[in-house]
């Protein structure tokens, strides 16, 4: 999704000025505000209590959640507001992070956003709760986004490992392999636009999302993050791994310049023009809605490799369930956060469509046997379980990344609409994340 620069910068500057006098994100047993260990029985008590508790979320699945907990705990009244999401999302919740008014008991936010709100005590630390019990139940990937040394933000809601979705009419019509590598990749897209100068390997203009993604699953890290501290680097060796490859789709042509969830990215994946979307695992149910008409059309294989062989995986999208500082009724909202995504209400949103971060119901063999009419029968979940396995945990996103991926288009984006190389664009991309950051009181190397 793109986002809107001066809707976002209301949100960040208010964040960020919180930032000049941070901490490190975690490190003790008990959050900045002395949040003391809070037991099971503290939680049943205040959940035999009851009262309300305000929810701002926009995944759907929640609502039959919320209405399941309800009729377990009929003293509990649980308000779901759900018709903001994005900016206008995170906008409103630091808004009232920053006038200490109408925060929310409970919060979705995305992992990329987890840091800056945790780094400005936005966030509860969740550990007094018991939810640093809860590690072994998640996949790397969502556990890494939520936590930070002993502290923990959030429970994971969801996760979005990566697959290669591909149109097999497509590649089948003009006998091309299915790639395994990223320079099969290259060739595979070489292959199909010579068959068909309408068919492109895939619609690329320009996404932050999809760029840190690859970034990771090539062993790249451009960003280290110490507190307030700081650095970014979008340099090394393994960085030149994506730059090398995407510049060679860029500079023949090989992708179409057109941005995601426009009518005509969905009208490219619905004619075969666009043969391949790299994507994350909550993916399925926008094809089944959004592009009807080539059911049967599309399959999902895993990501294609930097290096042969090498199973390593990444993550794109996903979010956890906050519990703000500042918000009331913490027993409660911990309860339904606890709920939501690590009991029964897994099951509950599974059923909806979503896709778990929990390593028990990735595991489980109806979850693996499901078969996908939309992709000719496919058992998907097992290739989106294996990525979610193979996703390296040790990826870092700035404490300003919403601002960094609003500014991505007047910089990368360049690449795609001039002679400027990715990596040169890349490199001012840092550049201009180093200038805010310093401006923001944030030590940036």
């Amino acid at each position: 999704m793109r986002r809107t620069t001066s809707r976002l910068l209301r949100g960040i500057a208010l964040l960020s000025a919180l930032a000049m006098g941070a901490t490190a994100c975690g490190g003790s047993d008990d959050d900045s505000s002395g949040q003391k260990a809070v037991s099971a029985a503290d939680i049943q008590a205040a959940l035999k209590k009851g009262g309300s508790v305000t929810v701002w979320a926009w995944e759907p699945t929640l609502k039959t959640v919320a209405a399941d907990f309800q009729k377990k705990y009929p003293k509990v009244k649980i308000n779901l507001v759900g018709e903001r999401s994005g900016d206008k999302h995170y906008t409103a919740l630091s808004n009232a992070i920053s006038a200490e008014k109408g925060v929310p008991d409970i919060a979705q936010v995305e992992y990329f956003a987890m840091s800056q709100y945790a780094l400005t005590k936005g966030l509860s630390n969740l550990a007094p709760f018991g939810a640093d019990k809860l590690k072994s139940k998640y996949t790397p990937g969502p556990w890494n986004a939520v936590s930070e040394d002993k502290a923990v933000y959030g429970l994971p809601m969801d996760s979005g490992p990566m697959a290669l979705f591909y149109n097999k009419k497509v590649f089948d019509k003009h006998k091309v392999a299915v790639p395994t590598t990223w320079d099969e990749y290259v060739e595979a897209a070489r292959k199909l636009h010579k068959a068909d100068p309408k068919v492109f390997i895939a619609a690329d203009a320009g996404d932050a999302g999809l760029t840190t993604s690859l970034l990771w699953q090539a062993g790249s890290r451009p960003y280290k993050v110490d507190g307030t501290k700081v650095k970014i680097d979008f340099a090394d060796a393994n960085a030149k791994k994506y730059t090398d490859t995407w510049q060679k789709l860029i500079d023949e042509k090989l992708v179409a310049p057109i941005y995601g969830w426009t009518d005509d990215w969905y009208r490219g994946l619905g004619d075969g023009t666009i043969a391949t979307l790299p994507s994350g695992a909550w993916m399925p149910a926008n094809f089944e809605t959004g592009v009807k008409n080539a059911a049967g059309d599309w399959r999902a294989a895993p990501m294609p490799a930097w290096t042969k062989g090498d199973k390593a995986s990444t993550e794109n999208g996903g979010s956890a369930l906050t519990v703000p500082a500042l918000g009331k009724n913490k027993e409660l909202a911990y309860a339904f956060v606890e709920y939501a995504n690590s009991g029964d209400g897994v099951a509950t949103r599974m059923k909806e469509g979503a896709f778990p971060a929990t390593t028990a119901e990735l595991q489980d063999n109806a979850f693996l046997n499901k078969k996908f009419a939309y992709f000719g029968g496919q058992k998907a979940n097992e290739i989106f379980a294996e990525s979610a396995a193979n996703v390296a945990p040790d990826w870092s996103y700035l404490p300003f990344q919403q601002y960094a991926q609003s500014i991505f288009n007047d910089t990368v984006g360049k690449a795609y609409v001039s002679k400027t190389k990715l990596a040169d664009t890349l490199k001012s991309w840092q550049d201009a994340s180093v200038k805010y950051g310093k401006e923001q009181g944030f030590t940036v190397e």
